[in-house]
């Protein structure tokens, strides 16, 4: 802990560096600044439950869709300019969500804050590879993961506070400040980057990949409004099907693809690929389902809700050096699994927790939940690149934070989904006398945590009969998340073939994955 502060001192000393830490903190809290202010968003503007989901939808579809798309803008056009143009549309976007009055503007407005997330995130990542070498740089990359992690810990909380004293539009109005700040400071002090000539780009390949992802994320993002199995959805999912295998021909038939498929055939590489996917269903999910349940369910203030979810973040702080020295005598593969076996079991008592009156089962359960995830997160970044060859190392910390960021999209859309049929099937085995719309209008507000509109629909329910829904379809969830993740757990184990410690070669890993291209 004590070369990690000294570490932090002497690197943040560096205006340049000390921007892009900045920086770190702001994406989290843009993240989850969408769920914290939707309650008090639907309060004062209105809306369907879609439009306000959409508040966090829309911003993780474009994050994790252009995410790669930044990546290579930032090497075609230059590291500096990517992460200035994005802090510019971070600013100028969050400025005018704290002045709209139009909910569906707000919508459209967070998924442009989405994509200029992905190019903050890409083109400064990038810069802040050109500015350290060897040992420093891993050292900056470990401080950069701290940044986000403190973001995702005490960024709910901070919000929270500012939504219960000032109001939402507080919140984003203090985003562009921050943004704005970041970005003059960047502007003055991180050094102009070279355009890359490391490779030819497969503009055609990015393109397939990128709508193909949208598409598929937005059909499933589209299922609480359409159903499962409307021509709409269907017409979405076929079509990135298309664009899908269109896009896996052409990396296996261009000199230079997007990606290189033969990286997946490595059964370790693809073991460490499933890590992201698991803590996305067992972390990552609940950092936004969570706050809505507070605060909708059970009648939390945003600050109190923030309080209770810190117990699920701060082990993000605290655990992934743990996991760190552990590789001493296990092999990652096994943490790992351990770590996501954890966190299944704290997912199975969250969801007895929630239907209790136990502060401290509760507690217990997000606890154990939030420090099972952190073993495998702060070893898996590492794993991505140290399993392959190091002239593919760049590639496969692409492939694998794609996976990640678009993972998270995925997850959260899916959970959204199941949460909305649960509840719809929960209402039509208990109601009769209503329209198939009206409960499908309550069953999307139960799954936007808010029972309050969900009643309002159905004036004749008894409040026990709601609760009983709302809770039976968190129960599902969490058991079917903790499936999820048993599951991940043991391929993760049978794959990852490591029969010894390889932590200890990692940050030469890293500093030569994240060497400017």
């Amino acid at each position: 802990m004590r070369s990690f502060i000294t570490s932090f001192l002497r690197l943040a000393g560096n205006p340049a560096a000390a921007s892009i830490f900045l920086a770190a903190i702001l994406l989290p809290l843009s993240f989850t600044g969408g769920v914290v202010t939707t309650p008090a968003i639907g309060h004062a503007l209105g809306g369907s439950a879609a439009a306000l989901a959409w508040l966090t939808n829309g911003f993780m579809l474009t994050f994790g869709s252009f995410l790669l798309s930044a990546g290579v803008m930032a090497d075609a056009a230059g590291r500096k300019r990517v992460f200035i143009l994005g802090l510019f549309i971070f600013a100028l976007s969050s400025s005018l969500i704290s002045v709209a009055d139009n909910i569906s503007l707000i919508g459209a407005l967070r998924s442009l804050q989405g994509i200029s997330a992905a190019m903050t995130l890409a083109g400064g990542s990038a810069a802040l590879a050109q500015l350290y070498e060897g040992v420093a740089r891993t050292r900056a990359f470990s401080i950069l993961g701290t940044m986000f992690g403190a973001g995702l810990a005490f960024g709910p909380l901070a919000l929270g506070f500012i939504t219960d004293a000032l109001g939402w539009r507080w919140v984003y109005a203090l985003m562009a400040l921050i943004s704005g700040t970041v970005m003059l400071t960047g502007t003055l002090f991180i050094p102009v980057s070279e355009k890359s000539a490391h490779r030819e780009v497969d503009y055609a390949g990015l393109t397939l990949f990128t709508a193909a992802l949208v598409l598929f994320t937005a059909g499933i993002m589209l299922v609480p409004v359409w159903g499962c199995l409307s021509l709409p959805g269907l017409a979405l999912f076929a079509t990135a099907l298309l664009l899908f295998v269109a896009f896996m021909v052409r990396c296996l038939n261009v000199e230079n693809p997007v990606f290189d498929l033969s990286l997946v055939r490595d059964p370790r590489f693809a073991g460490v690929l499933l890590l992201p996917v698991a803590t996305c269903y067992c972390y990552v999910v609940l950092l936004i389902i969570l706050p809505l349940h507070f605060m909708g369910g059970d009648g939390l203030s945003e600050t109190q809700s923030a309080f209770y979810l810190m117990a699920l973040t701060t082990p993000m702080l605290i655990v992934p050096s743990i996991s760190a020295a552990l590789t001493r005598w296990f092999n990652p593969g096994s943490v790992s699994a351990a770590g996501l076996m954890l966190s299944a079991a704290g997912l199975l008592i969250l969801g007895q927790a929630l239907q209790s009156t136990s502060i401290i089962l509760l507690m217990f359960s997000l606890v154990l939940t939030g420090a099972g995830a952190a073993l495998p997160w702060g070893l898996m970044d590492g794993l991505a690149i140290s399993s392959v060859p190091v002239e593919k190392a760049g590639m496969a910390a692409g492939l694998f934070n794609t996976v990640r960021v678009a993972g998270e999209g995925i997850a959260l859309a899916m959970v959204s989904a199941f949460l909305v049929e649960m509840n719809a099937l929960n209402l039509r085995k208990n109601l009769s006398g209503y329209t198939s719309e009206r409960i499908d209008s309550a069953a999307s507000w139960l799954g936007s945590g808010n029972t309050e509109r969900a009643a309002a629909l159905l004036p004749g329910l008894s409040h026990q009969l709601l609760r009983e829904s709302y809770d039976s379809a968190y129960v599902w969830l969490f058991r079917l998340l903790a499936v999820i993740t048993v599951l991940c757990a043991f391929m993760v184990w049978r794959m990852s073939g490591w029969s010894r410690p390889v932590y200890t070669s990692l940050p030469s890993a890293v500093s030569r994955a994240r060497r400017p291209r």
